[in-house]
């Protein structure tokens, strides 16, 4: 018989509606049981495409005497991470701080009344687990004083850790950034540290926009380092493109092969911008697979983008992706096979498990033809074996980051199929997402779910909007995206230049969430400050403007500090140091799409670019901007203090350059 969770949207929610274990979702339905029984609630947090969720769900949660212990002394609460981000963001603060790290499953014991930790931790296997829900139920029965006691502590704790020093983000602070990231740079294998690594999109954006303002060529190797190791390693699927969520050796050879949206609509944005800094045909090559593969096996049938593939596959990890030789041969006969397998690092040995390896590309193949033939078999062949599960809600923020990614790679590669797809996802999370005015965290299959929006949804889709925007010229993208910030302002604000992760009028938690880290995705206040900064830039809004340096402020100490968990903060304050510089072009024939694409193709960190006819409505950059005898000009503007209008490629490329 399912439980209550068959009720639920979340794709993560519904895999454990079968376990013997009489979950609840979040709610005040579970705290309103857990307090006429008095017993404590057991949060456990997670994500669907998460291995090691996975693992624990099958050794306990399926586990009829675990079901029992669970059912009987507590009352369960199953959260979806990416649903739920602010419960998430509490409880892995707690967790943090109790344990020194964080991860997902995550496991937190909390008081009835008001959902204050007192246990935290992450994945626990069967026997371990038993032996602390024990422990748990003899402490909550014989030792109440001490659990309250430690339960205040901890509550105190996140209450005042959300104070932050402010501290200005200058040029000189963003050159003192970069040379911190230097020093952690693997010059052998590309990226920062050790293993495991993430892919380092935000830290790679803020390195291109710091070559682009200042011609440091250490930033643009260290891009270019990480790019090709990344594009070239077994994270990257060499066969259908897109990107796993990490790897777990320092080479990137064998990832956790999860693939998630926010990732993967980053790094196309990143591979997009080296592309067009250098014309790198490796960059080039794998931005359009990594748009392919966002369209193809992440679109939904109502436009929008699903979240994650999981890594794995009929309960094997890797499954779908990794080969044996032997297997190789069998599908391309012993001689394809046999230079297949030289040309894809497989060995008989294995670079993975089981004696498979992943596919690596370390170089271009002598025979572009051949090697597109292989793929084409390999993919046919890989398509009958036991794919990965979809998450398919449909996540505001990450959607967002998509249609960013998607606008301007339509744009700079000349693909009109992607800015579509960017503009047929915008019309569903607006059309969808926006209930009474505000915005919802998630929707899946067409109906949109009941959590809130938080910081980064508005930021990451007011992004997405701009961004789309600036490929289209229409005016209604900017008008949502005013309209959104304008929420964000309202209800996110916290008086002291940066932002809360929620709303001031959202669910009340044991702490009210301010997370300045940009880990896997964007901070909200980062996300913010990128949003506020280029509107501003659109609009010569001062309000906007003032209030993304004041959220950079507010992330200011954090960057200076620790440069690689400010990635998107840092790359922010490089369009705020470099620019605003405006390019309003005026005209509507074959001339003025040459000059849009020539703006385009500027690097500048600070640029946003406006295209359409004169005083086009509601379109501030476009406003007293006419043809110039008749034809198509553009207008270059530091600050809306525009030079003499550029008729010709050779006077724009000109103005850029000055």
């Amino acid at each position: 018989m399912s439980n209550r969770l068959a009720a639920a949207t979340s794709p993560y929610l519904l895999q454990h509606r079968d376990n013997p274990v009489d979950w609840y979702e979040w709610g005040e339905e579970a705290f309103a049981e857990a307090r006429r029984r008095d017993v404590p609630i057991l949060l456990s947090v997670g994500y669907a495409a998460c291995h090691w969720c996975h693992v624990m769900a099958h050794e306990s949660f399926e586990d009829g005497a675990v079901a029992a212990v669970l059912n009987r002394n507590f009352v369960a609460v199953k959260v979806d991470r990416e649903e739920r981000p602010d419960i998430d963001a509490v409880y892995m603060q707690a967790t943090t701080a109790m344990t020194g790290q964080g991860g997902w499953p995550m496991t937190c014991v909390l008081t009835p009344d008001d959902g204050k930790p007192f246990f935290c931790g992450t994945y626990f296997p069967k026997a371990q687990f038993l032996q602390l829900l024990g422990a748990v139920v003899q402490a909550w029965a014989t030792r109440r004083a001490e659990v309250d006691a430690s339960s205040e502590r901890i509550a105190d704790y996140l209450a005042s850790a959300v104070e932050t020093r402010p501290a200005a983000l200058d040029a000189a602070a963003l050159d003192g950034a970069v040379t911190r990231l230097a020093a952690s740079y693997d010059a052998r294998h590309g990226g920062f540290g050790t293993a495991p690594k993430f892919p380092p999109s935000m830290v790679l954006e803020l390195l291109l926009r710091h070559h682009a303002r200042t011609g440091d060529e250490r930033s643009l190797a260290m891009v270019t380092g990480t790019c090709e190791a990344m594009a070239r390693g077994g994270i990257y699927d060499q066969l259908a493109g897109g990107f796993a969520r990490y790897s777990v050796d320092a080479a990137w050879v064998v990832p956790h092969f999860e693939k998630m949206l926010y990732d993967n609509a980053q790094l196309l944005r990143v591979y997009l911008h080296l592309h067009r800094a250098t014309g790198s045909p490796l960059a080039g090559r794998v931005a359009r697979e990594t748009a392919e593969f966002l369209l193809r096996d992440l679109g939904t049938p109502q436009g929008a983008f699903a979240s994650s593939l999981d890594a794995d596959a009929a309960g094997v990890e890797g499954l779908t992706y990794a080969w044996t030789p032997a297997e190789l041969a069998e599908v391309l006969g012993e001689q394809d096979g046999a230079r297949a397998a030289e040309l894809l690092e497989v060995t008989a040995a294995g670079t993975f498990e089981r004696g498979a390896s992943t596919l690596q590309l370390r170089a271009d193949p002598d025979d572009p033809a051949w090697w597109n033939g292989v793929r084409d078999r390999l993919l046919a062949a890989r398509a009958g074996r036991p794919q990965p599960g979809r998450d398919d809600k449909v996540v505001t923020s990450w959607n967002g980051l998509a249609i960013a990614a998607l606008a301007e790679a339509g744009t700079l590669l000349a693909e009109e199929r992607y800015v579509a797809a960017a503009r047929a996802c915008a019309e569903f999370v607006i059309a969808t997402h926006v209930v009474d005015g505000r915005l919802r965290r998630a929707s899946r299959d067409g109906v949109v779910g009941r959590a809130a929006g938080v910081a980064d949804d508005h930021g990451n889709l007011a992004e997405g909007l701009l961004a789309l925007h600036q490929a289209t010229g229409d005016a209604r993208w900017l008008d949502a995206a005013g309209g959104i910030l304008e929420t964000a302002l309202t209800h996110f604000a916290d008086g002291a230049d940066g932002f809360h992760d929620v709303a001031d009028d959202a669910e009340r938690l044991v702490a009210r969430p301010k997370n300045l880290a940009d880990n896997a995705e964007p901070a909200g206040t980062s996300a913010l400050a990128g949003a506020m900064l280029t509107y501003a830039a659109l609009t010569g809004s001062a309000r906007h403007r003032e209030a993304a340096d004041g959220a950079l402020a507010a992330a200011g100490t954090l960057a200076r500090q620790e440069p690689r968990f400010a990635g998107w903060t840092l790359a922010v304050a490089e369009a705020a140091v470099a620019g605003p510089l405006q390019v309003a072009v005026v005209g509507d024939d074959d001339a003025a799409r040459e000059l849009a694409r020539l703006a385009r193709a500027s690097t500048s960190p600070g640029l946003v670019v406006a295209v359409g006819q004169p005083d086009a409505p509601g379109v501030p950059l476009l406003a007293e901007r006419p043809l110039v005898r008749g034809g198509a000009a553009a207008y270059v503007c530091r600050g809306f203090v525009c030079d003499m209008p550029a008729t010709t490629g050779q006077e724009l490329e000109r103005a850029l350059a000055r």
